[in-house]
């Protein structure tokens, strides 16, 4: 019977050209540890950006995943709002996809999923990186938010004091996971002890 069908958890990961490469990639050597079908996304401009900031390039974030999806495909089977899946997450989310979001205007791949993701009422988790921000920004998050999308700027934590760059992306990641219920054991939460206590 179909009802009695195993269905493999989905979950949508966009990678835009906003700065925070690294994000995307400990996100999908983190969903590794879980048993999710991840689908990915990269924009054109992401790929570029990736070469700026990391040693690696696209087929090498690509191979992290276990579904790729060309952003210009918008009859990509995640386009539709009858692919089950857990929810989407954009690290790093750019300013101009946050505006296509907020806006409804969906030029890619990357927004339509959003769109859909927000119509159906899925977790859409946006790691939005800029600063300062102008009020455009700030109008859009509040849309966003309004529409039941989640902006998670990837602010750095301290309290557990990182020794690294890597410590303090990761924390990001595990807080991110959080949101979907994947939920990791880690010394690094916090516990409501202070030192020398």
């Amino acid at each position: 019977m179909h009802g009695d069908l195993a269905i493999k958890e989905k979950l949508i990961v966009a990678i835009t050209g906003a700065s925070g490469s690294i994000y995307a990639i400990r996100l999908l050597e983190q969903l590794k540890a879980y048993d999710v079908e991840v689908h990915v996304i990269m924009s054109k401009s992401a790929k570029l950006t990736l070469k700026y900031e990391m040693t690696c390039d696209a087929r090498d974030v690509e191979a992290l995943a276990d579904v790729i999806h060309a952003n210009s495909d918008i009859g990509a089977s995640i386009a539709s709002g009858s692919f089950r899946n857990r929810g989407m997450i954009i690290a790093p989310c750019s300013m101009k996809t946050l505006a296509e979001i907020a806006s409804g205007v969906t030029g890619s791949l990357i927004s339509r999923s959003a769109d859909v993701t927000v119509k159906e009422r899925r977790p859409l988790i946006l790691l939005t990186r800029e600063t300062p921000l102008n009020l455009i920004h700030i109008k859009n998050m509040k849309t966003a938010t309004e529409a039941g999308a989640i902006i998670f700027p990837p602010v750095p934590a301290f309290y557990n004091k990182p020794a690294s760059l890597e410590e303090m992306v990761d924390y990001t990641i595990l807080r991110v996971l959080d949101l979907l219920g994947y939920h990791a054991d880690t010394e690094k939460r916090w516990t409501g002890e202070k030192p020398g206590a």
